[in-house]
Formats: structure tokens, sequence, C-alpha cells
């Protein structure tokens, strides 16, 4: 046999292989899958709330798969700059993101020209928890309760600022939010995540953060920063004195967000499915679940929990945040 003719029939046997490998429905993928560590991309800066909870998953996650699950900062743009990596990596399973209400929903509609599309670049695999947020301000703002907080902000607006985990993440719509309940326009200062702001915004130089309950609490209960309200649908549980915007008067701040976990488009479905399987189980750990309440991250029932429930929720999340990034007017290139 020549040369020419061997390296033909090489190609050819190893591509049988790979086809009988794979099967039609993939289930010989999810049998193998993973033989090398996997990458969980987080597109914010270490230390924030995201990166809490993919440090938390992680370790379940690497012993359920047999394999290490590395967990990856890469932030930047609001969260875009780690999301658009997923939505342009190879479908093979090596890299999966955890994508919030920010980078999956508010991308979508506040950027004229997004760096991917959410519904049809990304396959998801299933939501992870939910988020609530709580407005802090700087020690000595001169309000203690919402009320007062609107009545300073109305006053004094030209000269304040606020902090966010960049433009475009949910804590920043958070406060774009609260600026259109209010009446007025505070500048924003965005930084690389909102555990980067708080330093800023002790020593007086940032007024107020729409923050995470779970990057905030600490602060708060060391009393280095003052807690106004949470903006959510009920009271945190990790903050059970703090009374919620809606029992303040101001029922239209009532927002949360979620984590949920996205593969490139293009992935076979049993990947897809052993991933969304293993973070559910994960989930169910009483170590992670554990954690992740103390720190004040909500869980999510299990049939939240599965890529068929999160296709229809995304689109859903899209229009809802579509409303206030329209109200205000705000748009980034």
């Amino acid at each position: 046999m020549t040369r020419v003719r061997m390296v033909a029939a090489a190609a050819a046997l190893a591509a049988g292989c790979v086809a009988a490998f794979l099967g039609t429905n993939g289930q010989a993928t999810a049998q193998v899958w993973p033989t090398r560590p996997v990458t969980m991309v987080v597109p914010f800066g270490a230390g924030g709330a995201a990166d809490v909870m993919a440090r938390t998953l992680a370790p379940p996650l690497s012993e359920l798969l047999g394999q290490q699950v590395i967990v990856e900062n890469v932030g930047g743009a609001g969260g875009t700059t780690g999301a658009a990596r997923i939505a342009k990596a190879p479908p093979d399973g090596s890299q999966f993101l955890l994508g919030n209400a920010g980078t999956q929903a508010i991308s979508q509609t506040l950027y004229r020209q997004p760096p991917y599309n959410s519904v049809t670049d990304f396959v998801p695999v299933g939501m992870v928890a939910q988020s609530y947020f709580v407005l802090i301000t700087r020690k000595d703002l001169p309000a203690t309760t919402l009320p007062e907080f609107i009545a300073y902000a109305k006053a004094n607006h030209a000269r304040m600022q606020y902090a966010s985990a960049g433009v475009g993440s949910t804590s920043h719509m958070v406060c774009v939010l609260l600026d259109s309940v209010m009446g007025v326009e505070i500048t924003h200062v965005p930084y690389r995540s909102t555990i980067i702001a708080l330093p800023d915004m002790m020593a007086g130089r940032i007024d107020f953060i729409c923050d995470a309950v779970e990057t905030a609490a600490a602060q708060i209960r060391g009393d280095t920063v003052k807690a106004i309200a949470v903006l959510a649908p009920s009271r945190s549980a990790v903050l059970p004195e703090l009374p919620t915007a809606a029992e303040q008067g101001v029922g239209k701040l009532a927002v949360s967000g979620w984590y949920g976990l996205f593969l490139p488009r293009g992935t076979p479905d049993a990947i897809v499915h052993r991933l969304s399987s293993a973070a559910s189980t994960a989930m169910d750990t009483p170590s992670v679940r554990e954690r992740i309440e103390s720190v004040g991250i909500n869980m999510v029932p299990a049939e939240q929990r599965t890529p068929a429930y999160l296709a229809r929720q995304l689109p859903i999340e899209i229009e809802k945040w579509a409303v206030p990034i329209r109200a205000s007017g705000l748009s980034m290139e």
C-alpha cells in the first residue's frame, strides 16, 4: 500500500471511530466527558458575588465530574468580555460560563450591537441560584431609611457618585432603576467588581452601591458601611432586620438577580445534560447549601436548574430588564 493510501485509510478509520464514539445521540460523549480539566469562566473580578458562587460550586463539581473545574476570572465590560469568550469557544465542553442577568439579559438591550446573542450563541445548562441586592452607603451619609436617602439624593445628586461591577452589570442596572425611581441622575463610577469599590466607599470617595447581598453582608455586619434597604421581593435571610424597599414605601425596587451556567452553541446534548445534572447535585450538597445560604445567596428549586427552564426564562429576563434600560435612555456602543 502506498503512503498516500495508508494515510487516507488511517484518516477514514479515525473518522469512523469518532462517529462510532459520538453515536447518534451523544451518549458515548457523556460517558467519557470530561477527559481533562474544565474551565468555569467567571466574567467578573475575583472576590465579587459571582466569584463567591463559582468557588463554592467548583469543588463539588470537580468531584462529581471526575476532573478539576478551574475557576478563571475574565472581567471587563460589565461581564460581556468573559461571556463573549464562551460564545466563541469550541463546543467541546472544555469551557463553560457562570453567567447572570447582567451578562445574559441586560447586555442584549444595553449595547447597540451586543458582542453575542444570549439566546442563539449559548446552550443553557441551568439556573443555579438567585441573588438579592441591597443599597449600601458610606457610613457618614446622612440617611438611615430609604425615604431619607431619596430626599438626600434629590437635594445632592449633582455631587454624588455610585459604584458598580462595571457598565451593564446587574449592580449597575439596579442603581439605574433606583435613579429612575428617584427621578435623578447620579454619576456612575464603574469598577471591575464591587468588592474593589468598597474601600473607596468606606473612604468616602463613593456614596453608595447597589450591591449583591453576598458581598455586602460582611461589610454590613462589620459596621463598615450603612445598609439602607433590601432591593428585592423579600428580606434577606442573612440580613433579617433590614426592611425591603417595598416595606419602606418604594415598591418599584423589588428586583432580583440570578446565576446560570451556559455552554457554547453546538455543545452536544449529552455534555449539556451531564453538566446540568452535576451542577444540580452539587447545589444539593449540604456543604454547598450551607455556604451559599450563609453569605446570602438563595437556592432555587431543582426544576429551575434544568436546561429547559433556563431556555424558557432567558427571553423573559431579557425583556424584563429591557424596560428600565429603555426608560433610562442608557445605551452603550
